[in-house]
This record gives C-alpha cells, structure tokens and sequence, in this order.
C-alpha cells in the first residue's frame, strides 16, 4: 500500500461484472478529476489464444486442469511487481490482451495475442486494475498487500456461469459446449485462486437474482439489475455512513451489521455513493502527502 501512489482493484471472476464495475470507477474518476492508469487483468496471462489451447490439450493428456483462474496460465509474480513498482515510484509496464477482433484490428493483430509491454503514463494519481486477480495470494506471491482499495464483484456461482456463457458465446465466438468445459476445467483453480480473494477485499458486491437460475446452462438471458438485489458487505471499514446510505437508496435494508441490500436498479448509485468518498479520502492523501515532499 501507498499513500503517494494508491491502488484501487476491482477483482472477480470472468462473466462476474468486473466490467461494469469498471465503467462506475472511471465515471468516479471524471467527476474526481482523477487521472489513472488503466490496467487490465488479462494482461498477465502467460499464454495466448493459440498458446493456451495447446496447453490445455496438453494438460488433458496427463490428466491435469490448467485454466485462466490460476498459476500456471497467469504470471502472479509479474502482476505483484506492477503493483509493488506502482506504490513505490508510480511507474511499472503493462500490455493488453486482444479478446476479439474489434479489439485487435487497431493494432494489426489477431485476435488472441498481446500488444507489447509498454511504460504506463506518467504521473497518474492512481493505479486502477480491473480482472480475475486484483486480491490473489499464495506462498510465492501476494498481490493483495499493494492494494488501498479492493473491491469484490460476487455474483452468486449459477448467475456467474450464465453471464460467462451468454458473454463468452455472444461476443468471443465460443461455442456453448467450449464455454462448459471451460467452466468444468476450472473448478479446482476457481476454488483456490478466485474464492479466497473475497475474504480479503475491502467491500463485495455480489448480485443474487430473484429469478430461477436452477440451471444455467439452459438460460437463454441474464437475469436484469431489475430481477436482482445486491449484497453489499463491508470489511473492517469504521467510517461507512449507513443511515445516509440507507436514506439515499430507496428499498435498501441492512441484512446484518457490516451488510446492506440494495435493489438490483440501484447498484450503479449505491457504488458511487459508497465508492467516491473513499476514493476522495485516498486521493486527498496522496496530494498532501506529494505537497510535503
């Protein structure tokens, strides 16, 4: 962690929402007048498209599971130097992930592959990452400890699988039957690199539909924000002004000491109202502390 150059991730697993997350922290950004450097999470997988279908076939005729959620397709070491490099000087390198060709053409590139590594900008006020492994940690790595803010996207497990089949069919060009096994393949390394994450973050959000998604591998849509509540937990955070919370957002409760509720609608002005003073708090800080050095 750092005063002078704070970090702020926004972690959960693929089809979680991490993006939409992502969209709320920059329009936060604007109205702060915050310049940040943008990083994304899948700029630190090891392998790409081609790289890692060869690893998987590889992987299953030894009997192994490799996928996205853990050690052997990520560098976690790579991604806790960012941060570590970040919070000491406020520089670091990183690189994009290509996922579809809208993404890729810009570049001249297929989709699937990596732009190279380059400087982040110059003088930004903060570091904001947004993927799978904001909050990682394990005997060799800790990605965790850098972070000043970090934030969880939880959808429950069912609601998570159809997002990620809806997404993964609809905008990558996966087939649904590669998309399931994906889902399979990953289980083990979902239950040791994604699920502990949470019990580290700052403040979850986790979307739990009021709708059935007994089976969501037959859904044929994602449930909206309107057939939702949100859970939102607080995480040894003493300044969380919950009767003003509960004030401002219509049908909100408190579910128990450290947990609001919000309607599903309401999420996008419950991460402002909750997620802007905070972000303010750090970046006061950090301009004092620049003005004493």
């Amino acid at each position: 962690m750092s005063v002078q150059h704070p970090i702020i991730a926004v972690t959960g697993s693929s089809g979680a929402g991490t993006s939409t997350t992502g969209q709320a922290l920059r329009h936060i950004f604007r109205n702060l007048d915050v310049n940040a450097a943008f990083v994304e999470g899948d700029s630190f997988h090891r392998f790409s498209r081609p790289e890692m279908d060869l690893a998987i076939r590889r992987a299953q005729e030894q009997g192994k599971h490799i996928s996205y959620f853990g050690p052997e397709a990520n560098d976690f070491e790579q991604l806790e130097k960012l941060f570590s490099d970040y919070s000491e000087t406020g520089q670091g390198s990183s690189r994009r992930y290509l996922h579809s060709f809208d993404d890729a053409v810009p570049y001249n590139q297929m989709p699937g592959t990596f732009t190279p590594w380059e400087p982040l900008e110059e003088k930004t006020d903060a570091l904001f990452y947004e993927g799978l492994h904001g909050g990682v940690a394990g005997s060799d790595f800790d990605v965790a400890r850098h972070v000043d803010l970090l934030i969880g996207m939880v959808p429950i497990v069912n609601l998570e699988w159809i997002q990620k089949l809806l997404r993964d069919t609809s905008e990558r060009g996966h087939s649904r039957e590669a998309v399931t096994q994906s889902i399979v393949r990953s289980m083990e390394d979902y239950i040791h690199h994604i699920v502990p994450q949470f019990s580290r973050t700052h403040i979850n959000f986790q979307r739990v539909p009021t709708v059935d998604t007994s089976n969501p591998f037959s859904a044929k849509d994602i449930p909206s924000l309107d057939e939702s509540f949100v859970v939102i937990r607080f995480r040894g955070m003493k300044k969380v002004d919950f009767p003003y919370l509960l004030q401002m957002i219509n049908g909100s409760f408190m579910s128990r000491i450290n947990t609001l509720v919000v309607p599903g609608g309401k999420m996008a002005l419950a991460m402002e109202l909750i997620l802007t003073p905070l972000i303010a708090e750090l970046i006061e800080k950090r301009n004092s502390a620049s003005q004493r050095y």
